[in-house]
Parts: structure tokens; C-alpha cells; sequence
């Protein structure tokens, strides 16, 4: 009999992977009225597959076993509800779950394998609708159909876990009130709107990059299913556009240095003091080839930019060879593009780096966001090692210890503290 932790791990690692899908479905099957309804199936299912698999084992399919189960859940629903105006049951496809002769078949129908990966697109360009806030997009997407939690989607927009609350529940109510067809968009408007689903995607490679959770710092299950989704993209050729090659390419460029990120003991390991021959040399040389595939047309994102930065760091031979002179020129181009106060962080580093504390200084007081750059640790470890730099250790340590104030994660709250150690010896 399998243990408890081994079924918690197994059902883990299927709802980051699957729920998001199953949630498409149903919506599909339910309507954008009943995103509860959805949501409430698959979290039932997971509890049903925690209450059977405790006493029965894991099947040997649980991916399939869950879908059932959902599907299963999602009939008694139809039977309860087909009399009632919770569902809309005038779409002819829809129509045909209210005859006891059609339901099963028609069931089946929604839940066949080539049709889930259309209704999962499908509804994340439903939350691109106009008159959604991007915010509010990009909120619902993370937590509803990428298994994101409210903290996780908070920390990813540097905003409290009540403000999530609040977006998603505006963004529920614009859905039910409006009943919006999921669908890919015409070609009209599907630059826009991928523009949408990219940053969704790029939020949560970066939770898997750099995870919330206190006690794991790279989490590959959310690094997958972001370069999946992403892949997917590029497999329709209706999206197969310059950014999301250069998105492609810069997820390969940063997953091919995950390995050399964290020691055995699970400790933070810095850039400079990686090990570059555990670099998957594989996964740069297929960023490299996006990269180049990105370049068709007249668009410059700051995907495009971004992976040629990681493509510096991933081709320099050493962290000494770095050229920091072309990096600092790509992050003048992204500050063009979008004044974003963590970029212009990113590039203080950068200039630490090229010129020296004084200099990295000296930018940093420029930044204007300083009401919510206080409550990003990164903001306060730079500051620290800025200052441990010019030679002030107990300035370095105050900031130091207020980034660690600010971040859950364990592997950086030990890294800062043995900064701190450092500075005292």
C-alpha cells in the first residue's frame, strides 16, 4: 500500500498538470456562468482520488482515472441541473447532455484527448477579453487554469493575497454575467491577445524558477507546464509568433541552468559560483535556435531582449568573461520598451557588476517605485550587497535582514543569512 506522502506527491504533481485542463473542460461543458461549478468537480475529484487511492493504491493510469472521475461528477451535475436555468443548455452541443440516449456519448465527446488542448487555449484567450483588466487576465488564468495559489499569483505581482481574492471574484462575475465563449481568436486579434497568455505563461515559468514555497526553490512541474503550454503555442500555426519563439527560447536558456542552481542540500548556488559544466548544453543550443527563429518580421519584445541576455550568460565561458557591456545594452533597449522598475533593479545589477558599487548605487536612488520596490526582498538584498561592497558591513546586514523579512523561500532566507555571517566575521 502506497503512503499517504507518496499520494499526496502523485496528486500533486497531477493537478499543476491537469487541473487547468480539466477546469477548461468543464467550463466548456458547464459555461463561463459556472466557473465555481468547474472548479468545484476537479477539486472534488482530487479529494475522491485522495479518499480511494488511500485504501485501493494509485491506478496505474491516475490521469485517467481522475478524468473519469471528473467526467463521472460532471453527469450527476447535468442530471441534477438539466431542469433547472443554471446551465444553459441551448448550445446544440450542450443540448444534447439533457437526453438520457445522448449524455454519456456526448460526455465522452468533450473529454477525448485532441479536443483538451484546444479547450485549454481556447479558455485562456477567453480571459483576454477587452473589457478584462490585464491584471485581472492574468490573475485568473494563474489560479484558475494553472493551478496557481492565491499566494503564489500575489508574490508573482508583488500585491497581497486579499487583492488576488478581489480580482478574481470581479473577474468571475464579469464571466458569468456575460457567459463568454471560450475560443481561439481570428487572426485579427490574436497578436494582441497572445501578448496576454505569454505573460501568464512567463509568471509562471518564473513561480517554478524561483517558487514561492518555503521549502523548494525550483519547482520543475510549473518550468514544464509553462514551456509546454508555450510549445503549444508554436505547434498551431496560427500562433506561431516572433515572441512566442523569443518566450521559447528564453525559458530554454534559464531551464538549462536549473541543475546547477541549488546544491544537494537544496542551498542557493549564485551565478558566479555555478558549475557551467552541468549546463544542459542541449536546451541552449534549441534556446539559440528559437532565438533565431524569433527574428523574422519588424517585433522587438521584451522577450526578445530577455533571451539575449540569458543567452550572454549561458555562451560566456566564465562569469569573469561576461560581457556586461552588451547586457547593459540590451536592459537600455528593455527600459525603452517598458520602464519597469524591476528591470531598472536588474540593471543596477548589471552596472555592479561593469562599474562598481558607486555607480549601481547611484542608479538604484533613481528608481521612483520605492513604496514597492520596500517590498521586494530582492530590492533590499541588492542594496546589501551593494553596500557590503563599498565597505559598510552594518548597513549591508540591516538590508540584508530586511530581505529576508520578505521572501518564504528557505534557500534564500540561507543564502541572505550567510551574507549577513560574512559581513559580521
Amino acid at each position: 500500500m502506497e503512503s499517504r506522502d507518496h499520494i499526496d506527491t502523485t496528486l500533486n504533481h497531477l493537478f499543476r498538470q491537469e487541473s487547468g485542463k480539466m477546469v477548461a473542460v468543464l467550463i466548456k461543458i458547464f459555461g463561463t456562468e459556472n466557473i465555481e461549478m468547474a472548479e468545484d468537480v476537479v477539486q472534488d475529484a482530487l479529494v475522491s482520488a485522495l479518499e480511494t487511492w488511500k485504501f485501493r493504491g494509485i491506478p496505474d493510469n491516475p490521469k485517467a482515472w481522475l478524468y473519469r472521475t471528473a467526467r463521472n461528477k460532471a453527469i450527476d451535475i447535468i442530471r441534477r441541473k438539466k431542469h433547472s436555468k443554471t446551465i444553459d443548455f441551448s448550445d446544440p452541443e450542450r443540448k444534447l447532455l439533457t437526453s438520457e440516449y445522448t449524455l454519456a456519448s456526448t460526455m465522452d465527446n468533450f473529454w477525448k484527448e485532441q479536443y483538451i488542448q484546444d479547450d485549454f487555449l481556447a479558455m485562456m484567450y477567453a480571459c483576454c477579453h477587452p473589457d478584462i483588466s490585464p491584471e485581472n487576465q492574468i490573475t485568473f488564468m494563474l489560479k484558475s487554469l494553472c493551478g496557481f495559489s492565491t499566494k503564489e499569483v500575489a508574490r508573482s505581482f508583488l500585491t497581497t493575497d486579499d487583492t488576488i481574492s478581489k480580482r478574481l471574484y470581479r473577474t468571475k462575475e464579469y464571466f458569468r454575467k456575460h457567459k463568454i465563449r471560450p475560443k481561439i481568436p481570428i487572426p485579427e486579434e490574436i497578436n494582441s491577445k497572445t501578448k496576454v497568455v505569454l505573460s501568464a505563461i512567463y509568471l509562471m515559468f518564473n513561480e517554478g524558477y524561483n517558487s514561492t514555497h518555503d521549502d523548494q526553490l525550483i519547482r520543475t512541474d510549473l518550468i514544464s507546464q509553462a514551456m509546454w503550454l508555450c510549445k503549444s503555442l508554436l505547434d498551431s500555426e496560427r500562433t506561431q509568433l516572433p515572441e512566442v519563439y523569443a518566450l521559447m527560447a528564453l525559458m530554454c536558456f534559464h531551464a538549462a541552468r536549473i541543475d546547477s542552481r541549488i546544491t544537494e542540500e537544496g542551498a542557493l548556488i549564485l551565478l558566479p559560483d555555478q558549475n557551467r559544466s552541468t549546463w544542459d548544453t542541449e536546451l541552449i543550443a534549441l534556446g539559440s535556435k528559437y532565438l533565431n527563429q524569433a527574428a523574422f518580421g519588424e517585433t522587438l519584445t521584451t522577450y526578445h531582449l530577455e533571451a539575449a541576455i540569458a543567452y550572454q550568460h549561458c555562451t560566456a565561458s566564465s562569469y569573469a568573461t561576461t560581457d556586461w557591456k552588451e547586457i547593459q545594452g540590451y536592459y537600455d533597449l528593455l527600459l525603452r520598451i517598458d520602464n519597469d522598475p524591476i528591470v531598472f533593479l536588474n540593471r543596477c545589477m548589471v552596472l555592479l557588476e561593469l562599474n562598481g558599487p558607486e555607480d549601481a548605487l547611484m542608479a538604484i536612488q533613481e528608481i521612483k517605485d520605492h513604496k514597492i520596490m520596500n517590498k521586494y526582498y530582492l530590492y533590499h538584498a541588492i542594496l546589501g550587497e551593494i553596500h557590503e561592497r563599498l565597505i559598510q558591513p552594518s548597513t549591508a546586514v540591516e538590508y540584508y535582514q530586511q530581505a529576508i523579512q520578505l521572501t518564504e523561500s528557505k534557500p534564500e532566507q540561507r543564502l541572505l543569512h550567510n551574507k549577513i555571517v560574512r559581513c559580521l566575521e
